[in-house]
C-alpha cells in the first residue's frame, strides 16, 4: 500500500523545483519518498515510546515493566502476557488489573474494592458479603447492635427467603463441623446471561395431555427453565451490589415486591399479548406459583412465575399468540443465541431476508431462490428471534453455496413439522447424486435452534459446515428438560462425501450411513461443541441402524464434550475433550488422543497421551485402588440435561485432573476456553491481598 505520507518532504519543495523535477521524470521526489520512508519509520517509532507510558496503548510485552514500576505481584494462574492462553481470554492478562492497581490499593480493605477486583481479574459479576456481622451473639444491654444477632423474624418473607444466599440478612449460628465461619465471602456468577428478544411463548394447552387453556412457558420449547436478571450498572464505585446489579435468578418474592426493577422496555422481561406492538403494562403484570398451574390471573392479569419461566392467563381469554423477552443463563456463546458472531458480509451475494418485513416464511426465501435459478453464492438470513414451523426439503444443486443463518442479535428457531404419515421428517438436506462437471456444493448453517425433528443432509457436498446451531438432543423437551426421543438422531449424513466441521454447537446423536466398500471414510472435525446422546449407553457418533459396530468416518476432535458411545473408523487427534461414555474406533494404530479424558471399560482408543484415567491409575497395581482412582477422576457435571443452566459444566466436586487438566491447565471439555479455574485462582489470590489483616476471605460460585 502506498503510504500518503512518503510526499510530504516532496510536497513542501517550492512549486518551481517540482515543476522542473516533473519534467525529468521526478528523481528529486523518487529520492525524497526513499528519505521520507525512514522518517516516517522514526517518527512511528518515536509514537510507540509515547504510548508505551501509558498501560491502556502499550504493548503487551511492556505490560510486566509498568506493572514492576508500580510493585504489582503477577498471579501465575493467568499466564504470561503473549501467551496463547491470554491471547484467547482477555480475563488472563493482567493489563485492566495494572491499570486499576493504584485505585485498588487507596481503598485497600473495603467491600467495593473487593467486588471492582474480582470483576476485572475474573470478569465475573461479585458481591462482597462480610459473615462475621451474620453471626448471632450476646449483646449487652448498654450497647446494642439493632441490625445483627437478630432473632429471626418470621414475618419478613423476603429475608426468609434470600437465607443461605449471597443477599442473605439473618443471624446464623457458627457451624465448626466442616470449617468456620470465614469472616469474608466474595460471591460470584461465573455464568453468563443471555437475551432472547420478542420471541413466542410456547402453548402448553397445545402439547398437554389434559387441557391447561391459556397457560404458557417462556421456553419456546415447553420447558421450565429459571428467568434471569439483567444486571444494571451500580449507582457509584462505592456501592455494594444487590440482586439488581448481578446475573441472579429472579426470586419470585423479589418480582412480587419490585415488579417494576425486573419488567419494562430494556429490563429483565416484557410481555405482549395479542398483539405484537403493546407490551402488556406493569399494572397487569402479577408475581404467581404457577408450580401446578393451580393459580388462575383474574380479568386481563397476567401472571409470571420466575422461577420456572411460567406465564398463565385469566380462562377467560381467547387463547392469543404471546411473545416476551427474557433473559436466560449458560456457561457460555455456544449453541446460538443473540451474543456477538462472526458472519460473513452479504456485499457480493444474494441476500434473502426472513422477517415480518420480507419473506415472512423460510420456504418462501428457498422458493424465491430457485426461482432466480440458485445463484451460485446466496444467503437466506433469518432476521428476528422468532419461531418458524415449517417442513423443510432443500436440494442444492452443483456449482453453489447456500448458507442458511440467523442475523446478528437474533435467535430464530425452527420447528420441524410432524407432517407425513409413513415416514421421516427430519430436515432433508440433498446435493447430487453423482458428480458433476461443476463443483460440489457447500453447506453453512450458522446461529439457528432446530427442535422437533433432525436433520439428514445426504448426497454430494465439497462441506458442510454447523456453527452456533443447536440441534436439541432428543428432538424436543419435556418440562423437566428430559428428552421426548432418547434415542433419535440430530444429525444423519447419508451417503456424502462431505467434509463436516462443526463448530460452537450443541447436537444430539451423530449417525453416518456410508458405503464402506466403495467409498473412503467420512471426515467430521468437531470443536467447543457438545454432542449428546442423552444417555451414557447410547449412541453419540455412531452408525445408523444395526449390521456395521463402527461408522465409516475419521474424527478430528478439539475442546468438546461427549456424553454417549463414539464408534469410528479412527479418531485421527482429539485433544482436550470428554469422552463421557465408552470410546470404540477400529483402527487404533493411527491417530492421537491427548490430554483427554475416557471411560476405560471396554474402550478401544488410539494411542493416548497425558490421558486420563490414565494419569491416576499407571503408578497403581492394586485392581481396587485403580477401580477407585477410575471412580475419582470421573466427571461430574452439574446437569447433563439440555435446557438447564449448568448444563454440561463441570461441578466443584470434579476432581483437579479433569478440571485442570488440558494441555494449558484449563478445563477439559466444551467450556474449556472460558478459563474458569484461571479466573477463580485469580480472584482468591488477589482477595487474600486486599482484605484487611486477620480476616479470612473465601470465593464462593452463587451459580
Amino acid at each position: 500500500m502506498n503510504d500518503p505520507r512518503l510526499d510530504r518532504l516532496y510536497e513542501r519543495l517550492p512549486a518551481v523545483y517540482r515543476t522542473r523535477d516533473a519534467g525529468r521524470e521526478q528523481p528529486l521526489r523518487a529520492l525524497l519518498r526513499v528519505i521520507g520512508e525512514q522518517v516516517n519509520v522514526v517518527e512511528d517509532d518515536i509514537a510507540l515510546l509515547y504510548e508505551n507510558w501509558f498501560i491502556e496503548t502499550c504493548n503487551d510485552w511492556v505490560v510486566p515493566y509498568i506493572a514492576e514500576l508500580i510493585g504489582y505481584r503477577p498471579v501465575n494462574e493467568g499466564g504470561e502476557p503473549g501467551s496463547p492462553a491470554a491471547a484467547r481470554n482477555p480475563f488472563l492478562s493482567p493489563r485492566r488489573e495494572v491499570a486499576h492497581t493504584i485505585r485498588y490499593r487507596r481503598r485497600r480493605g473495603t467491600l467495593s474494592v473487593l467486588e471492582l477486583l474480582a470483576r476485572d481479574v475474573s470478569g465475573w459479576p461479585a458481591r462482597a458479603v462480610e459473615f462475621y456481622r451474620l453471626l448471632a451473639f450476646a449483646q449487652h444491654v448498654n450497647h446494642l447492635y439493632p441490625a445483627r444477632g437478630r432473632t429471626v423474624d418470621f414475618s419478613d418473607a423476603d429475608a426468609l427467603d434470600r437465607v443461605n444466599g449471597p443477599f442473605d440478612t439473618l443471624a446464623h449460628i457458627a457451624d465448626v463441623r466442616r470449617y468456620n465461619v470465614p469472616s469474608l465471602g466474595l460471591y460470584v456468577w461465573p455464568l453468563g446471561v443471555y437475551s432472547v428478544t420478542h420471541a413466542p411463548a410456547y402453548h402448553v394447552e397445545r402439547h398437554a395431555k389434559k387441557g391447561l387453556r391459556n397457560r404458557l412457558t417462556a421456553s419456546l420449547l415447553g420447558n421450565d427453565m429459571p428467568l434471569y436478571t439483567l444486571p444494571v450498572q451500580e449507582p457509584e464505585p462505592s456501592h455494594i451490589a444487590d440482586e439488581t446489579n448481578v446475573p441472579a435468578p429472579i426470586r419470585r418474592r423479589a418480582f412480587e415486591e419490585r415488579t417494576a426493577d425486573y419488567y419494562g422496555a430494556g429490563k429483565s422481561l416484557q410481555i405482549w399479548v395479542g398483539s405484537p406492538d403493546e407490551p402488556v403494562a406493569l399494572d397487569r403484570i402479577v408475581a404467581a406459583d404457577l408450580s401446578n398451574w393451580i393459580y388462575t390471573p383474574r380479568h386481563d392479569e397476567v401472571a409470571v412465575d420466575p422461577q420456572l419461566g411460567r406465564i398463565a392467563l385469566a380462562d377467560t381469554h381467547h387463547p392469543r399468540e404471546v411473545w416476551v423477552t427474557y433473559h436466560y443463563a449458560f456457561s457460555d456463546d455456544t449453541g446460538g443465541g443473540e451474543y456477538e458472531r462472526t458472519v460473513r458480509p452479504a456485499a457480493g451475494r444474494t441476500l434473502y431476508t426472513v422477517s415480518h418485513d420480507a419473506y415472512r416464511t423460510i420456504s418462501a426465501a428457498l422458493d424465491r431462490w430457485k426461482k432466480d435459478h440458485h445463484p451460485p453464492d446466496a444467503i437466506i438470513e433469518i432476521a428476528d428471534s422468532g419461531a418458524y414451523t415449517e417442513s423443510l426439503e432443500i436440494d442444492i444443486p452443483a456449482g453453489c453455496r447456500l448458507e442458511l443463518r440467523a442475523g446478528v442479535g437474533a435467535r430464530p428457531a425452527l420447528r420441524l413439522l410432524d407432517a407425513h404419515a409413513g415416514k421421516g421428517d427430519a430436515m432433508l438436506i440433498s446435493g447430487p447424486e453423482t458428480e458433476q462437471s461443476k463443483r460440489d456444493p457447500r453447506l453453512i448453517l450458522d446461529g439457528l435452534l432446530i427442535t422437533g425433528r433432525g436433520v439428514q443432509i445426504a448426497g454430494r457436498f465439497s462441506q458442510v459446515i454447523i456453527r452456533h446451531c443447536t440441534l436439541v438432543p432428543g428432538w424436543a423437551l419435556d418440562q423437566q428438560c428430559n428428552p421426548r426421543h432418547e434415542e433419535a438422531p440430530s444429525l444423519e449424513l447419508i451417503d456424502t462425501n462431505a467434509r463436516v466441521t462443526i463448530e460452537r454447537s450443541i447436537l444430539g446423536s451423530i449417525f453416518i450411513d456410508q458405503d464402506e466398500v466403495w467409498t473412503e471414510p467420512l471426515r467430521v472435525s468437531i470443536s467447543d461443541s457438545i454432542v449428546d446422546a442423552t444417555r451414557v449407553d447410547y449412541e453419540a457418533f455412531g452408525v445408523t441402524g444395526g449390521g456395521r459396530t463402527v461408522a465409516h468416518a475419521v474424527l478430528t476432535m478439539a475442546r468438546c464434550t461427549v456424553i454417549g458411545q463414539t464408534s469410528t473408523h479412527a479418531i485421527e487427534l482429539a485433544e482436550n475433550c470428554i469422552f463421557y461414555g465408552r470410546v470404540k474406533v477400529a483402527r487404533s494404530q493411527i491417530g492421537c488422543m491427548r490430554f483427554c479424558y475416557y471411560m476405560p471399560r471396554d474402550s478401544r482408543t488410539p494411542r493416548r497421551y497425558h490421558c486420563q484415567p490414565d494419569g491416576v491409575t499407571a503408578v497403581l497395581t492394586d485392581d481396587d485402588a485403580k477401580r477407585r482412582a477410575e471412580s475419582r477422576v470421573r466427571p461430574r457435571f452439574e446437569s447433563t440435561r439440555y435446557g438447564t443452566p449448568s448444563y454440561c459444566r463441570l461441578s466443584p466436586r470434579t476432581a483437579p485432573e479433569i478440571v485442570r487438566g488440558a494441555d494449558d491447565e484449563a478445563s477439559m471439555g466444551a467450556f474449556h476456553d472460558r478459563f474458569d479455574p484461571q479466573r477463580e485462582a485469580n480472584a482468591r489470590i488477589r482477595l487474600d491481598e486486599f482484605i484487611p489483616a486477620g480476616i479470612h476471605g473465601a470465593v464462593i460460585r452463587a451459580n
